[in-house]
């Protein structure tokens, strides 16, 4: 007689037992501070046919543990011997537990659960259009690549290219600084793209988005939450530095995210417009940190950059509109306009351009002053730098004096004379001279122009001395 062999059905796991065993595990992971920030909270719903309802009291919790954490409790079940089938996160409203986070007779108020299944799915990435911090999109056609190059930032753009290829290692931070429309941003995107492609997770924010997001999670008393999806990024890069100065606690946890990144060997890219000495509202301590960094200048760029940014413009919208082309005598009069940035110098070609495809008319140097209001012949132009040099001559000073933090009289009037005649003479901003005389704030220039006026008023001498250097300048010109 043949006996048959006799199968038996696979132990079902011991699923209370092996949750207490991976929460320890996770706890041993994580540190206390995270494990009981998310993992402690969470209960074991139910277990039924090996697939698990692990509960959570906040939505927010919910979708978090969701995102970060899903694979690593199922690492965790693993390595206590117990294997899945799926792992759903529910909201639930939980009654007292029975230790171990455990739950007798959970109430559920909700009933579509987040789910995950270890064994048709692996760990992903999160998902950076979903949240709060990660819904910024990055510029596909700002690349290193198609960045103009000139004397005035070629430096810049190599270290960004080396920072983002992942050398100097030893160097944790990369800060850009620069006037408006220099550039940076291009680089700060161009670095992402490098970053990504490469595999690293990487938070594009600009200051505002930082400060925002911190200053509300304040306000809800959740900035543990805060913390933890920012260091979820293993690149972290912020624009417009300069916009998060108005507020010191926010300074404060920049500081603290910077030092962190820095402890966990991770890179910070940062931009702002003016160098980290010249920031208002930061303690010595965030300055300090700046300027250990790697701190790079973008200056404004030369004639033959400008026509360069001018050139590559016109190639790509021509490849958009062939019917529409800019002559090069007409980008060369626009490349004259020195006072002007790339990014103005973009919108003067866009509007020639969008002209000549509405009207199906040729732009020449004739119909320039039409359109854009630019003088057919470009001539000289008094330019800040002009009256800055003409001014320290005038006063026995040197022009660095003007961008120096003294106040002593002999140079705090001329540098004041210097801002109102830059007023007066170019059609440059109240902030865009500021940052031009050591990164003051506007309000600085603003004060300087009104006081001139009121001393003009009150001191005819003074006057003449005003009104000599103004025709000096505009004979000049």
């Amino acid at each position: 007689m043949i006996m048959g062999q006799m199968t038996s059905k696979p132990m079902r796991p011991d699923w209370p037992a092996a949750w207490t065993g991976a929460r320890e595990r996770l706890r041993r992971e994580l540190g206390d501070a995270v494990f009981d920030a998310w993992i402690g909270p969470l209960t074991l719903d139910g277990w039924e046919n090996d697939e698990l309802n692990i509960g959570a009291a906040k939505p927010f919790v919910r979708n978090w543990v969701s995102n970060h954490y899903v694979a690593r409790i199922e690492r965790a079940l693993k390595a206590e011997g117990a294997d899945p089938a799926s792992i759903s996160i529910i909201l639930t409203l939980a009654k007292p537990m029975v230790g171990g986070g455990l739950v007798r007779d959970p109430v559920r108020v909700e009933s579509s659960p987040i789910a995950y299944s270890p064994r048709v799915q692996e760990e992903e990435a999160p998902n950076e259009g979903g949240r709060g911090l990660w819904t910024r999109m990055l510029h596909p056609q700002q690349t290193f690549d198609s960045f103009i190059a000139g004397t005035a930032n070629e430096f810049g753009l190599s270290a960004a290219r080396t920072f983002a290829e992942g050398q100097n290692s030893d160097i944790p931070l990369l800060y850009i600084h620069g006037g408006f429309g220099y550039g940076k941003t291009h680089l700060l995107n161009a670095a992402a793209l490098e970053f990504r492609k490469r595999g690293k997770r990487t938070l594009f924010l600009r200051a505002e988005d930082f400060m925002r997001h911190f200053l509300g999670a304040l306000y809800r008393k959740d900035t543990l939450a805060f913390k933890e999806e920012l260091r979820t990024a293993e690149v972290l890069i912020i624009d417009d530095l300069q916009h998060i100065c108005r507020s010191t606690a926010t300074a404060s946890e920049f500081l603290y995210t910077v030092n962190a990144f820095a402890d966990l060997r991770r890179r910070v890219v940062i931009a702002a417009d003016r160098a980290p000495p010249a920031l208002e509202g930061l303690g010595a301590d965030v300055k300090s940190r700046l300027a250990g960094g790697l701190c790079i200048a973008l200056d404004k760029p030369d004639r033959a950059t400008r026509l360069a940014i001018l050139k590559a413009r016109a190639t790509e919208f021509a490849r958009l509109k062939p019917q529409v082309t800019l002559p090069d005598d007409v980008l060369e009069h626009i490349a004259d306009m020195d006072e002007a940035s790339p990014r103005e110098l973009i919108g003067v070609f866009t509007k020639l351009a969008t002209y000549s495809d509405l009207t199906k008319k040729t732009v020449t140097l004739g119909t320039i002053e039409d359109v854009v209001g630019l003088r057919s012949a470009p001539g000289a132009k008094t330019s800040i730098e002009d009256i800055q040099r003409k001014t320290a001559e005038f006063y026995k000073l040197d022009v660095r004096d003007f961008h120096s933090p003294q106040r002593a009289r002999r140079v705090a009037r001329p540098r004041q004379v210097a801002m109102y005649l830059s007023r007066k003479l170019t059609t440059r901003s109240l902030p865009e001279i500021g940052r031009r005389f050591g990164g003051r704030d506007h309000t600085t220039v603003l004060h300087a122009c009104r006081r001139i006026e009121a001393l003009c008023e009150e001191d005819p001498l003074f006057k003449q001395e005003v009104d000599f250097l103004s025709q000096m300048l505009s004979r000049r010109a």
